[in-house]
Protein backbone atom coordinates (compact mmCIF):
# COMPACT_ATOMS: atom_id res chain seq x y z
CA UNK A 1 0.00 0.00 0.00
CA UNK A 2 1.30 3.61 -0.45
CA UNK A 3 0.20 5.37 2.64
CA UNK A 4 -0.15 8.61 3.59
CA UNK A 5 0.08 9.69 7.12
CA UNK A 6 -0.89 12.97 8.79
CA UNK A 7 0.58 14.26 11.77
CA UNK A 8 1.26 17.55 13.96
CA UNK A 9 4.69 16.66 14.53
CA UNK A 10 8.47 15.06 13.40
CA UNK A 11 9.13 12.24 15.21
CA UNK A 12 12.55 12.52 16.91
CA UNK A 13 13.20 12.71 19.28
CA UNK A 14 11.14 10.31 20.33
CA UNK A 15 10.56 11.18 24.11
CA UNK A 16 6.42 11.00 24.72
CA UNK A 17 3.90 8.13 24.38
CA UNK A 18 2.42 9.26 20.87
CA UNK A 19 5.80 9.56 19.11
CA UNK A 20 6.70 5.74 20.34
CA UNK A 21 3.73 4.46 19.30
CA UNK A 22 3.76 6.31 16.18
CA UNK A 23 7.75 5.74 15.14
CA UNK A 24 7.17 1.73 15.99
CA UNK A 25 4.42 1.00 14.10
CA UNK A 26 5.91 3.07 11.28
CA UNK A 27 9.00 1.12 11.21
CA UNK A 28 7.06 -2.12 10.96
CA UNK A 29 5.03 -0.54 8.56
CA UNK A 30 7.77 0.67 6.28
CA UNK A 31 9.04 -3.10 5.39
CA UNK A 32 6.07 -3.38 3.69
CA UNK A 33 4.32 -0.71 2.61
CA UNK A 34 5.29 2.90 1.14
CA UNK A 35 4.94 6.05 3.51
CA UNK A 36 4.17 9.33 3.44
CA UNK A 37 4.71 11.28 6.12
CA UNK A 38 3.14 14.83 6.01
CA UNK A 39 3.32 16.66 8.72
CA UNK A 40 3.54 20.24 10.55
CA UNK A 41 6.80 21.87 11.42
CA UNK A 42 7.45 24.37 13.76
CA UNK A 43 11.03 24.29 12.78
CA UNK A 44 12.48 23.92 16.29
CA UNK A 45 13.65 20.48 15.35
CA UNK A 46 17.52 20.35 14.92
CA UNK A 47 18.00 18.82 11.24
CA UNK A 48 18.37 15.71 13.01
CA UNK A 49 14.56 15.27 13.20
CA UNK A 50 14.55 15.48 9.35
CA UNK A 51 17.16 13.42 8.53
CA UNK A 52 16.41 10.45 11.06
CA UNK A 53 12.66 10.73 9.52
CA UNK A 54 14.07 8.00 6.93
CA UNK A 55 13.85 5.49 9.93
CA UNK A 56 10.05 5.45 9.56
CA UNK A 57 9.15 6.87 6.11
CA UNK A 58 10.04 6.79 2.65
CA UNK A 59 9.33 10.59 2.25
CA UNK A 60 8.97 13.54 4.36
CA UNK A 61 6.95 16.28 3.61
CA UNK A 62 7.21 19.15 5.78
CA UNK A 63 4.51 21.92 6.02
CA UNK A 64 5.93 25.41 8.04
CA UNK A 65 3.00 26.00 11.48
CA UNK A 66 4.35 28.37 14.13
CA UNK A 67 1.74 27.81 17.09
CA UNK A 68 1.59 30.38 20.12
CA UNK A 69 4.28 28.82 22.76
CA UNK A 70 2.88 27.87 25.80
CA UNK A 71 2.69 30.71 28.60
CA UNK A 72 3.33 33.38 26.48
CA UNK A 73 1.01 36.91 25.90
CA UNK A 74 0.13 35.77 23.21
CA UNK A 75 -0.75 32.16 23.94
CA UNK A 76 -3.11 33.10 27.14
CA UNK A 77 -4.66 35.76 24.57
CA UNK A 78 -5.80 32.93 22.05
CA UNK A 79 -6.89 30.96 24.69
CA UNK A 80 -9.20 33.90 25.63
CA UNK A 81 -10.35 34.09 22.07
CA UNK A 82 -10.69 30.37 21.65
CA UNK A 83 -14.15 31.25 23.91
CA UNK A 84 -15.98 32.25 20.87
CA UNK A 85 -14.65 29.51 18.31
CA UNK A 86 -16.69 26.87 18.05
CA UNK A 87 -13.57 24.50 17.79
CA UNK A 88 -11.23 23.09 20.95
CA UNK A 89 -7.85 25.47 21.46
CA UNK A 90 -6.17 22.01 21.03
CA UNK A 91 -7.73 21.57 17.73
CA UNK A 92 -7.97 24.93 16.54
CA UNK A 93 -4.16 26.01 17.02
CA UNK A 94 -3.05 22.98 14.53
CA UNK A 95 -5.31 24.72 11.59
CA UNK A 96 -2.94 24.79 8.34
CA UNK A 97 -4.23 26.02 4.97
CA UNK A 98 -1.05 25.08 3.66
CA UNK A 99 -1.30 21.14 4.97
CA UNK A 100 -4.97 20.95 3.90
CA UNK A 101 -3.31 21.76 0.08
CA UNK A 102 -0.97 19.39 0.92
CA UNK A 103 -3.05 16.79 1.59
CA UNK A 104 -5.08 17.46 -1.45
CA UNK A 105 -2.41 17.03 -3.52
CA UNK A 106 -0.32 14.03 -2.36
CA UNK A 107 -4.02 12.35 -1.78
CA UNK A 108 -4.75 12.99 -5.79
CA UNK A 109 -5.69 9.83 -7.60
CA UNK A 110 -2.72 7.72 -8.38
CA UNK A 111 -0.85 8.65 -5.24
CA UNK A 112 -2.27 7.37 -2.56
CA UNK A 113 -4.01 4.32 -1.43
CA UNK A 114 -5.15 5.29 1.80
CA UNK A 115 -4.66 8.16 4.16
CA UNK A 116 -4.19 7.98 8.10
CA UNK A 117 -4.57 10.61 10.26
CA UNK A 118 -2.73 10.02 12.86
CA UNK A 119 -4.46 11.55 16.39
CA UNK A 120 -6.99 13.97 15.99
CA UNK A 121 -5.36 17.17 15.61
CA UNK A 122 -4.66 16.99 12.00
CA UNK A 123 -8.15 16.14 11.30
CA UNK A 124 -8.78 19.48 11.47
CA UNK A 125 -6.60 20.02 7.62
CA UNK A 126 -8.67 16.75 5.92
CA UNK A 127 -10.07 18.14 2.74
CA UNK A 128 -13.79 17.37 2.73
CA UNK A 129 -13.81 16.68 -0.81
CA UNK A 130 -10.97 13.58 -1.01
CA UNK A 131 -12.09 10.36 -1.89
CA UNK A 132 -9.09 8.80 -0.99
CA UNK A 133 -9.62 5.99 1.82
CA UNK A 134 -9.22 7.32 5.08
CA UNK A 135 -8.29 6.36 8.90
CA UNK A 136 -8.32 8.14 11.81
CA UNK A 137 -5.87 6.82 14.00
CA UNK A 138 -6.70 7.59 17.64
CA UNK A 139 -4.29 7.51 20.49
CA UNK A 140 -7.16 8.46 22.98
CA UNK A 141 -10.53 9.60 23.09
CA UNK A 142 -9.45 13.07 23.56
CA UNK A 143 -13.36 14.34 25.00
CA UNK A 144 -13.22 11.76 27.78
CA UNK A 145 -9.24 13.69 28.41
CA UNK A 146 -10.96 17.37 28.95
CA UNK A 147 -13.84 15.98 30.59
CA UNK A 148 -11.40 14.25 33.33
CA UNK A 149 -9.78 17.88 33.45
CA UNK A 150 -12.94 19.53 33.65
CA UNK A 151 -14.00 16.93 37.09
CA UNK A 152 -10.74 17.50 38.70
CA UNK A 153 -10.28 20.84 38.06
CA UNK A 154 -11.26 23.08 41.95
CA UNK A 155 -10.70 26.67 40.26
CA UNK A 156 -14.33 27.54 39.56
CA UNK A 157 -12.93 29.86 36.18
CA UNK A 158 -10.86 26.79 35.00
CA UNK A 159 -13.47 24.97 35.64
CA UNK A 160 -16.11 26.57 33.45
CA UNK A 161 -13.48 27.16 30.79
CA UNK A 162 -13.08 23.50 30.51
CA UNK A 163 -16.29 22.28 30.69
CA UNK A 164 -16.77 24.23 27.34
CA UNK A 165 -13.18 22.68 26.14
CA UNK A 166 -15.21 19.27 26.52
CA UNK A 167 -18.40 20.60 24.74
CA UNK A 168 -15.73 21.25 22.06
CA UNK A 169 -14.04 18.62 21.69
CA UNK A 170 -16.69 16.35 22.18
CA UNK A 171 -18.47 18.04 19.01
CA UNK A 172 -15.30 18.31 17.41
CA UNK A 173 -14.83 14.53 17.55
CA UNK A 174 -17.97 13.11 16.86
CA UNK A 175 -17.73 14.69 13.57
CA UNK A 176 -14.59 13.49 12.73
CA UNK A 177 -15.05 10.12 13.34
CA UNK A 178 -18.10 10.30 11.12
CA UNK A 179 -16.23 11.61 8.09
CA UNK A 180 -13.41 8.96 8.57
CA UNK A 181 -14.10 5.51 6.58
CA UNK A 182 -12.18 3.67 9.59
CA UNK A 183 -11.26 4.24 13.09
CA UNK A 184 -8.50 2.62 14.75
CA UNK A 185 -9.04 2.62 19.09
CA UNK A 186 -5.75 1.57 21.12
CA UNK A 187 -7.75 -0.43 23.36
CA UNK A 188 -11.45 -2.25 23.44
CA UNK A 189 -12.85 0.08 26.15
CA UNK A 190 -12.19 3.34 23.91
CA UNK A 191 -13.57 1.14 20.55
CA UNK A 192 -16.58 1.02 22.84
CA UNK A 193 -16.87 4.39 24.31
CA UNK A 194 -16.55 5.73 20.23
CA UNK A 195 -19.27 3.13 19.20
CA UNK A 196 -21.92 4.19 21.81
CA UNK A 197 -20.60 8.26 22.00
CA UNK A 198 -20.29 8.91 18.01
CA UNK A 199 -22.40 6.27 16.73
CA UNK A 200 -19.61 5.00 14.14
CA UNK A 201 -19.63 1.39 12.81
CA UNK A 202 -16.22 0.69 11.64
CA UNK A 203 -14.08 1.57 14.56
CA UNK A 204 -11.45 -1.28 15.33
CA UNK A 205 -9.22 -1.92 18.56
CA UNK A 206 -5.18 -2.99 17.99
CA UNK A 207 -3.26 -3.50 21.52
CA UNK A 208 -0.44 -1.29 22.74
CA UNK A 209 3.07 -2.55 22.14
CA UNK A 210 6.53 -2.37 23.34
CA UNK A 211 10.10 -2.77 22.09
CA UNK A 212 10.65 -6.02 23.96
CA UNK A 213 14.41 -5.80 23.18
CA UNK A 214 15.04 -2.73 23.77
CA UNK A 215 13.28 -2.02 27.50
CA UNK A 216 14.67 -5.22 28.72
CA UNK A 217 16.96 -4.92 32.30
CA UNK A 218 20.85 -4.81 32.00
CA UNK A 219 21.26 -6.13 35.34
CA UNK A 220 24.20 -3.60 36.01
CA UNK A 221 22.76 -1.28 38.70
CA UNK A 222 20.90 -2.61 41.96
CA UNK A 223 17.78 -0.91 42.65
CA UNK A 224 17.87 1.89 45.35
CA UNK A 225 15.51 0.99 48.15
CA UNK A 226 12.87 3.10 49.16
CA UNK A 227 13.19 4.56 45.28
CA UNK A 228 9.86 5.35 43.13
CA UNK A 229 10.36 6.66 39.35
CA UNK A 230 7.79 8.46 37.28
CA UNK A 231 8.39 8.74 33.46
CA UNK A 232 6.40 10.79 30.76
CA UNK A 233 6.58 14.05 29.00
CA UNK A 234 5.67 16.69 31.95
CA UNK A 235 3.92 19.39 29.56
CA UNK A 236 0.96 17.15 28.86
CA UNK A 237 -1.36 18.08 31.38
CA UNK A 238 -2.50 14.83 32.38
CA UNK A 239 1.62 14.34 33.91
CA UNK A 240 1.44 17.28 35.51
CA UNK A 241 -2.12 16.42 37.06
CA UNK A 242 -0.48 12.87 38.01
CA UNK A 243 2.64 14.85 39.48
CA UNK A 244 0.51 17.39 41.25
CA UNK A 245 -1.36 14.58 42.45
CA UNK A 246 1.22 12.42 43.94
CA UNK A 247 3.29 14.81 45.79
CA UNK A 248 0.63 16.91 47.19
CA UNK A 249 -1.65 13.53 48.17
CA UNK A 250 0.08 10.08 48.20
CA UNK A 251 3.79 11.12 49.21
CA UNK A 252 2.98 12.61 52.56
CA UNK A 253 1.39 9.15 53.45
CA UNK A 254 4.13 7.08 52.41
CA UNK A 255 6.84 9.36 54.09
CA UNK A 256 5.05 8.71 57.32
CA UNK A 257 5.88 4.47 57.03
CA UNK A 258 8.72 4.80 54.46
CA UNK A 259 10.61 8.41 56.15
CA UNK A 260 13.64 7.93 52.87
CA UNK A 261 11.06 7.25 50.22
CA UNK A 262 12.39 8.81 47.19
CA UNK A 263 10.70 10.36 44.09
CA UNK A 264 12.00 10.44 40.38
CA UNK A 265 10.44 12.47 37.71
CA UNK A 266 11.81 11.91 34.36
CA UNK A 267 10.62 13.82 31.57
CA UNK A 268 10.69 16.67 29.11
CA UNK A 269 9.43 20.16 29.84
CA UNK A 270 8.91 19.80 33.99
CA UNK A 271 6.15 22.65 35.03
CA UNK A 272 7.83 25.72 37.58
CA UNK A 273 6.43 24.75 40.45
CA UNK A 274 8.16 21.46 40.15
CA UNK A 275 11.04 22.54 39.51
CA UNK A 276 10.55 24.73 42.53
CA UNK A 277 9.49 21.76 44.62
CA UNK A 278 12.85 19.97 43.96
CA UNK A 279 14.78 22.30 44.85
CA UNK A 280 13.41 22.91 47.99
CA UNK A 281 12.56 18.75 48.78
CA UNK A 282 15.11 16.49 48.45
CA UNK A 283 13.19 13.78 48.17
CA UNK A 284 11.78 15.23 44.50
CA UNK A 285 13.99 14.51 42.39
CA UNK A 286 13.48 16.23 38.04
CA UNK A 287 15.66 15.09 35.57
CA UNK A 288 13.94 16.88 32.60
CA UNK A 289 14.55 15.47 29.02
CA UNK A 290 16.81 12.87 29.33
CA UNK A 291 18.41 10.29 26.04
CA UNK A 292 17.56 6.70 27.51
CA UNK A 293 15.08 6.54 30.67
CA UNK A 294 15.53 2.84 31.13
CA UNK A 295 18.75 3.74 33.40
CA UNK A 296 16.46 5.94 35.90
CA UNK A 297 13.60 2.74 35.79
CA UNK A 298 16.61 0.41 36.51
CA UNK A 299 17.41 2.07 39.74
CA UNK A 300 14.15 2.55 41.06
CA UNK A 301 12.09 0.08 43.57
CA UNK A 302 8.87 0.60 42.18
CA UNK A 303 7.09 2.35 39.25
CA UNK A 304 4.47 4.93 40.10
CA UNK A 305 1.46 5.62 37.59
CA UNK A 306 -0.90 8.16 39.13
CA UNK A 307 -3.05 9.67 36.54
CA UNK A 308 -6.31 10.67 37.25
CA UNK A 309 -6.64 12.17 33.82
CA UNK A 310 -6.07 10.40 30.27
CA UNK A 311 -7.79 8.10 27.50
CA UNK A 312 -6.43 5.71 24.99
CA UNK A 313 -3.56 3.14 26.53
CA UNK A 314 -0.26 4.42 28.47
CA UNK A 315 2.45 3.11 26.82
CA UNK A 316 4.80 3.79 30.49
CA UNK A 317 3.50 0.62 32.27
CA UNK A 318 4.39 -1.71 29.61
CA UNK A 319 7.88 0.02 29.58
CA UNK A 320 8.40 -0.31 32.98
CA UNK A 321 6.70 -3.77 33.33
CA UNK A 322 9.65 -4.91 30.34
CA UNK A 323 11.86 -3.63 32.93
CA UNK A 324 10.92 -6.29 35.39
CA UNK A 325 9.48 -3.17 37.62
CA UNK A 326 6.55 -3.64 39.98
CA UNK A 327 3.98 -1.02 38.97
CA UNK A 328 1.53 0.91 41.37
CA UNK A 329 -1.21 2.56 39.46
CA UNK A 330 -4.98 4.44 39.04
CA UNK A 331 -7.23 2.39 37.15
CA UNK A 332 -6.85 5.17 34.70
CA UNK A 333 -3.05 4.68 34.28
CA UNK A 334 -3.80 1.21 33.73
CA UNK A 335 -7.40 1.84 31.69
CA UNK A 336 -7.80 -0.43 28.37
CA UNK A 337 -4.24 -2.54 28.90
CA UNK A 338 -5.46 -6.37 29.53
CA UNK A 339 -3.11 -6.61 33.20
CA UNK A 340 -4.08 -8.12 36.19
CA UNK A 341 -4.46 -6.37 39.80
CA UNK A 342 -1.96 -8.59 42.17
CA UNK A 343 -0.81 -10.11 39.27
CA UNK A 344 1.05 -8.07 37.04
CA UNK A 345 0.95 -4.70 39.14
CA UNK A 346 -0.97 -3.16 41.85
CA UNK A 347 -4.23 -0.96 40.83
CA UNK A 348 -5.23 1.99 43.93
CA UNK A 349 -7.50 4.54 43.16
CA UNK A 350 -7.56 6.77 46.47
CA UNK A 351 -4.08 8.38 48.51
CA UNK A 352 -4.66 5.80 51.00
CA UNK A 353 -4.83 3.21 48.84
CA UNK A 354 -1.94 3.85 46.60
CA UNK A 355 0.76 5.08 49.46
CA UNK A 356 -0.76 1.23 51.03
CA UNK A 357 0.41 -0.35 48.34
CA UNK A 358 3.73 2.03 47.20
CA UNK A 359 4.59 1.08 51.17
CA UNK A 360 3.60 -2.93 50.27
CA UNK A 361 6.13 -3.45 46.94
CA UNK A 362 8.81 -1.17 48.87
CA UNK A 363 9.20 -3.01 52.05
CA UNK A 364 8.04 -6.34 50.95
CA UNK A 365 10.87 -7.59 48.09
CA UNK A 366 9.67 -10.83 47.38
CA UNK A 367 5.93 -9.32 46.28
CA UNK A 368 8.33 -6.70 43.93
CA UNK A 369 10.29 -9.48 42.43
CA UNK A 370 6.79 -11.32 41.73
CA UNK A 371 4.47 -8.28 39.99
CA UNK A 372 8.35 -7.84 38.05
CA UNK A 373 8.48 -11.07 36.66
CA UNK A 374 4.99 -11.43 35.91
CA UNK A 375 4.72 -8.49 33.75
CA UNK A 376 7.90 -9.33 32.24
CA UNK A 377 6.53 -12.61 31.16
CA UNK A 378 3.27 -10.99 29.88
CA UNK A 379 4.15 -8.49 28.11
CA UNK A 380 7.48 -10.36 26.25
CA UNK A 381 4.68 -12.71 25.63
CA UNK A 382 2.05 -10.92 24.09
CA UNK A 383 2.78 -7.23 22.82
CA UNK A 384 5.87 -6.78 20.58
CA UNK A 385 5.31 -3.89 17.87
CA UNK A 386 5.53 -6.24 14.75
CA UNK A 387 2.11 -7.87 15.82
CA UNK A 388 0.56 -4.70 16.33
CA UNK A 389 1.33 -2.90 13.07
CA UNK A 390 0.77 -6.18 11.28
CA UNK A 391 -3.20 -5.76 12.79
CA UNK A 392 -3.02 -1.76 11.66
CA UNK A 393 -2.05 -2.71 8.31
CA UNK A 394 -4.55 -5.39 8.07
CA UNK A 395 -7.35 -2.18 8.87
CA UNK A 396 -5.63 -0.28 6.06
CA UNK A 397 -6.66 -2.80 3.78
CA UNK A 398 -9.75 -3.81 4.70
CA UNK A 399 -10.71 -0.14 4.40
CA UNK A 400 -9.04 0.28 0.81
CA UNK A 401 -10.71 -3.07 -0.27
CA UNK A 402 -14.32 -1.42 1.33
CA UNK A 403 -13.42 1.87 -0.75
CA UNK A 404 -12.92 -0.14 -4.07
CA UNK A 405 -16.10 -2.13 -3.63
Amino acid sequence: MRILWLKTELLHPVDKGGKIRTYQMLKELKREHHITYLTLDDEQANSEARERSVEYCHELVCVPHHPREKFTTGFYVDLALNVVSTLPYAIRKYRSVEMRHMIGVHAAPGRTDVIVCDFLAPAVNMPSSSSCPSVLFQHNVEAMIWQRHFEVQANPLKRLYLREQWRKMRSFERAACGRFDSVVAVSEEDREMMVRDYAVDDVYAIPTGVDIEFFRPTNTAAAQDHSLVFTGSMDWLPNEDAIRYFTEQIMPLVRKELPGVKLTVVGRNPYPSLVSLSKSDSSIVVTGRVEDVRPYMEQAAAYVVPLRIGGGTRLKIYEAMAMEKPVISTSVGAEGLPVRDGVDLLLADTPEAFAKSVVAVLSDRSLAKRLGENAASEVRQRFGWAKVAEAFAAICDRTLEQALS
